[in-house]
């Protein structure tokens, strides 16, 4: 059997990964019906059909998902291994791509990359901002960015940011009209902004801890969101209690534009990690990446 050369397997990564002939063309260069020429070709030559096609998707067959998860590994050490050429060069350089959560990508990546980009101008950082919990090999990202309890343990871990406390909080007129919780359980009695996780499509059950005591509360109200940056919004606006980061509701609370409650019942928990599979071989700009990044503090 014939070996398929590597453009046509990047060809088929595209595809699969994209899940959409359009895109795959526009972000390879080509047009999609020579794209699907060339996916063809390449079927046919390994005799199995990799892709299920339909007027209105494009999704790996068994065979084709085998195959995509192959791939994933060989191309990031042969981009890796390419990469690290850069060592022979006095500036390094190239495309770092990250994926992270909005809250980690605004208050820790951009304020690191505003440090270290303007020193290295070879050096390229694409940030996609996503609330899921993407596959690194699978988006071809060189990195993430999760809280410490979800990073993998195959995987290695680079703390970058300090400890993190949630805060329940709500606007002074929802509490002209509700009394102020005390406990956990008082919640059932408010009206409380639900945040639906986007990674299992669930709503996020509000995590409590006093005295080696956890409680997980599943509360009730009339909004459900799935950004923060609405929640913050809907909270302010008196639409109910929420259950935020401290930091983004800090400035709320010293204006008196918020007002905390059961604060006894929301110690800190590990902060936010760069996690990258471990067999990756560091390139000189993602090392610098990883320097600028990690975490000093106390």
């Amino acid at each position: 059997m014939p070996r398929p050369d590597l453009h046509d397997l990047q060809a088929f990564q595209a595809v699969a990964t994209e899940r959409s002939f359009t895109r795959a063309a526009a972000q390879l260069g080509v047009s999609p019906s020579a794209l699907s020429q060339t996916i063809r070709a390449l079927e046919a030559r390994l005799g199995l059909r990799l892709l299920t096609r339909t007027t209105r998707s494009v999704a790996p067959t068994e065979a084709g998902e085998r195959l995509l998860q192959a791939l994933g590994p060989a191309f990031d050490q042969i981009e890796a291994g390419l990469a690290a050429l850069g060592d022979l060069r006095e500036t390094p350089g190239g495309t770092i791509r990250i994926t992270a959560a909005e809250h980690p990508a605004d208050t820790i990546l951009l304020p690191a990359l505003q440090r270290l980009l303007p020193d290295y101008p070879n050096i390229k950082v694409e940030v996609e901002v996503d609330n899921t919990l993407l596959d690194l090999a699978a988006g071809r990202y060189d990195a993430g960015v999760r809280l410490g309890e979800q990073v993998a343990k195959d995987m290695v871990a680079v703390r970058i940011g300090p400890e993190i406390r949630m805060a329940v909080v709500g606007a002074p007129g929802y509490f002209a009209r509700y009394p102020r919780p005390r406990k956990p359980q008082d919640l059932t009695a408010h009206s409380c902004i639900n945040l639906r996780l986007p990674t299992l499509g669930g709503l996020y059950a509000w995590e409590f801890e006093k005295g080696g005591r956890e409680l997980r509360v599943r509360v009730e109200g009339q909004l459900v969101v799935n950004t923060a940056p609405l929640l913050n919004k809907a909270v302010l606006a008196g639409l109910g209690l929420a259950c935020v980061f401290e930091d983004q509701a800090q400035e709320h609370l010293e204006c008196g534009r918020l007002i905390r409650v059961l604060a006894d019942w929301c110690p800190p928990f590990p902060g936010y990690h760069l996690y990258y599979p471990s067999r990756r071989q560091p390139t000189p700009a993602f090392a610098l990446l990883v320097e600028a990044l990690r975490y000093r503090g106390g």
